[in-house]
């Protein structure tokens, strides 16, 4: 009887350990599959490049227009791969990009407004800020 116990108990313990996976090996995965470093180093070159064009004047509404296009775009399928296996990290991206997705819309109204230009930047930085919070939180849980 002993024997069966300890077969049941082994074969139990066989079994659990199938579907084990730590928390570093799931987001080591999920940034696998979601490409996010190539991902997030597209948007903060499209950020920078929003950037540059709202804060030269003489940019044209049509040049904002397709530049923050590109920059919505690639924000949008960054928030798509959402949500993280970290609650923390998904919280902070989810908000990075909301905040860069707003500094993009507001960039794609904008035309000569210096004000409307001042609101889209100041949410494309505090969304870049973020960002890079909620990729240092990924990297720390991919490494654990």
């Amino acid at each position: 009887m002993s024997k069966r116990i300890v077969a049941f108990l082994c074969v139990g313990l066989v079994l659990a350990a199938c579907g084990t996976i730590s928390p570093a090996q799931a987001m080591h995965s999920w940034t696998s599959q979601s490409n996010f470093d190539r991902n997030v180093k597209v948007v903060l070159a499209d950020a920078r490049h929003a950037a540059t064009a709202l804060l030269n004047s003489s940019t044209r509404a049509n040049d904002l227009h397709t530049v923050c296009a590109v920059l919505l775009f690639d924000d949008t399928t960054l928030n798509a791969s959402l949500p993280t296996p970290d609650n923390q990290a998904s919280a902070l991206l989810a908000k990075a990009y909301g905040d860069v997705g707003a500094g993009a819309n507001e960039c794609y109204k904008v035309q000569v407004s210096q004000s409307g230009r001042a609101k889209a930047l100041s949410n494309i930085r505090k969304g870049v800020g973020l960002l890079s919070e909620g990729t240092a939180r990924v990297a720390s849980q991919s490494q654990r």
